[in-house]
């Protein structure tokens, strides 16, 4: 390589990429903020009297129209039309009946799939979408979550790397080797794209190497403490005022069973020793039953109660108590129903009624568990129990149902729920536009940017999110993070700065072999990632791993993509989005993500360099 001497160009661009480094670490301003500060001082540049500029002020937001931020954009809108529909919600109900009790089990379960998703989605979305049902699986094992909830997130960050748009990184690399291909040496080959799954071969087996991690070193490093989930909290809350236990256990009933040929009805004066939330008959599961809804042989029941209590419930009528909720782990989940409190207003047409009169099945789809009136708990033959103003309603109720009658007037509800609604009648047309984006990207030669911009019109179009909803979708954040860093990305390739790095690097490294630098220049990566963002990091190294490749007579695009991959992946501290994600709902510390995550860096970086140098 030429060896360049500096010019004020040169020294200029270095002096906005040391000030970029410390807006970054030092947190002064938001890294976006951060991003804006650097891209308009690069175009106030050009004013500045006897000095041409760094660039452009016509190309200075070019960025913000560059295929990899309208690629993103699209990604995450379809991401969320996916989660609208509830898509996931179901893939969730697959992994707890498939994955069972064992931690080994759940963590092999939930890795791979969240790191399928995340190979078609941005990963922070997969791993937003996993992190209720990593929360479910924890209450209902009894595995503390702080030991799900890092395999799950590392995997996510490393499934971004099996496909072309599953990263940030990724997805920008194909215009960065496109903008770095006319500064090319007369003789070296242009930089071809690379397609959707260039990378599969890599990112797959880096998905593997995670997942043995966790199975032989990582668990023995993760913290054991369990975090109480404001979940829990509210359970909590509901023993100690009204002595209600939360827990759900399925019951089979046996043959001569003593609840055989009876209604819902005639058992509800069981009260605390079980309360009936659910039955499944054959194949009809019905969730808060009629309650002239008949019991036989062979019936599952839903019942919440203590433990000790619904044994013994169980024990005297003929019943035998499940180890694992199946029928109804997800109809009965917390992110689909709970228990609630309810006031009856003073204008409310239910005073003077009784429960059973008010029917509160049928109309609001409770099942009443108590009611406190005054400083008294009210839990016996409730149905004939008549209403009065102020009397607080305790009951147990799905949240859809919940979302239909907040707007009642005759209760109030002061208990806050998740009023969120999935649209699954629109799941087909998600499913549609998600394919037809994905075929485009495979079988077509349209610009990635309008292939997955296809798949989030289609999900406006058929309603599946409308347009404020898609907006909300989208992390303006990293968009305008993205959009403001490719302008110094620029500026470095065209004033040689990254070439004068490059050729600096090398003459450190002389004599060097070509991997030992690429492993440097992984490693460099991965500690700029560390103090800003892995776009920030791409844009700025991928421009100096292509002229350092030319030096070394190396594959440019190997060294661009050793930059892209390493900067996916950053495990140490919780800078990345994911890591910062999961660290409050499991109650990390930074010390939980360096011992765990030090370890796995380095793996993942000899990993990286050695698989880029096998098929590439």
């Amino acid at each position: 390589m030429q060896e360049l001497g500096l010019t004020l160009e040169i020294i200029t661009v270095l002096g906005l990429l040391g000030l970029a480094v410390f807006l970054f670490v030092s947190e002064i301003v938001r890294v976006d903020v951060a991003g804006i500060i650097i891209m308009v001082i690069i175009g106030l540049s050009a004013a500045v009297p006897g000095y041409s500029g760094l660039m452009d002020p016509k190309d200075l937001f070019s960025g913000f129209s560059s295929n990899a931020v309208i690629s993103i954009i699209a990604v995450m809108i379809i991401g969320a039309g996916l989660d609208k529909t509830g898509v996931m919600g179901n893939l969730a109900s697959l992994i707890l009946k498939f994955a069972g009790r064992t931690e080994k089990r759940i963590v092999i379960t939930i890795a791979v799939v969240v790191a399928y998703i995340s190979s078609f989605m941005q990963n922070i979305g997969a791993a937003a979408l996993f992190l209720p049902v990593v929360n479910r699986v924890s209450r209902r094992t009894g595995i503390p979550v702080g030991r799900l909830l890092m395999p799950m997130g590392f995997c996510a960050i490393l499934g971004g790397t099996v496909t072309m748009v599953g990263s940030s990184p990724l997805i920008l690399l194909n215009d960065l080797l496109k903008n770095a291909n006319p500064g090319l040496p007369e003789g070296v080959p242009k930089m071809e794209p690379l397609g959707l799954f260039s990378v599969t071969p890599i990112g797959v087996t880096l998905v593997a190497v995670g997942i043995l991690y966790f199975l032989i070193l990582g668990r023995r490093l993760l913290p054991v403490t369990q975090k109480i989930s404001g979940t829990s909290q509210s359970l909590q809350h509901f023993k100690d005022v009204y002595g209600i236990d939360g827990r759900m256990f399925e019951v089979e009933v046996q043959p001569g069973s003593r609840l055989i040929g009876n209604t819902l009805h005639d058992l509800n004066s069981y009260g605390r020793a079980g309360w009936i939330l659910g039955v499944k008959t054959g194949k009809d599961l019905r969730i808060i039953p009629p309650s002239n809804m008949m019991v036989d042989e062979g019936s599952v029941l839903a019942i919440m109660g203590s433990k000790i209590a619904i044994e013994e419930y169980a024990e005297a009528r003929g019943l035998k108590v499940r180890p694992v909720m199946r029928e109804f782990s997800e109809p009965l989940s917390d992110s689909n129903a709970g228990i609630v409190e309810a006031v009856i207003p003073p204008d409310s047409k239910l005073i003077g009624q009784t429960i059973g009169q008010a029917n509160f099945r049928r109309h609001f789809g409770m099942r009443v568990l108590a009611v406190y009136r005054v400083d008294t708990i009210l839990d016996e033959n409730l149905s004939e129990l008549t209403f009065q103003a102020g009397d607080t309603v305790v009951a147990h109720a799905r949240w859809t149902d919940l979302v239909k009658i907040s707007g009642n007037k005759d209760l109030a509800i002061v208990t806050d729920f998740p009023k969120e609604s999935f649209r699954q009648d629109k799941l087909l047309y998600a499913g549609i536009a998600f394919f037809i984006a994905i075929s485009l990207v495979l079988f077509s030669d349209l610009p990635l940017s309008l292939s997955l911009m296809v798949g989030a019109v289609g999900m406006l179009i058929s309603g599946v999110l409308n347009i404020d909803e898609a907006y909300r979708a989208v992390s303006w954040q990293t968009i305008f993070l993205l959009a403001s860093l490719i302008p110094l990305g620029m500026v470095m390739d065209q004033t040689g700065s990254a070439n004068w790095i490059a050729a600096v690097v090398l003459q450190l490294m002389d004599g060097l072999p070509a991997w030992a630098v690429q492993l440097f220049l992984a490693t460099l990566a991965t500690a700029f990632t560390l103090v800003m963002s892995n776009v920030g990091a791409t844009i700025l190294l991928v421009p100096i791993a292509i002229k350092m490749a030319v030096g070394l007579d190396a594959s440019p695009t190997m060294f661009a993509l050793t930059v892209a991959l390493a900067a996916s992946n950053s495990f140490l501290i919780p800078t990345h989005q994911v890591n910062a994600l999961i660290m409050g709902p499991a109650g990390y510390k930074v010390t939980d993500f360096v011992r765990v995550g030090g370890i796995m860096t380095v793996i993942i970086l000899v990993m990286i360099v050695f698989l880029l140098n096998v098929f590439f």
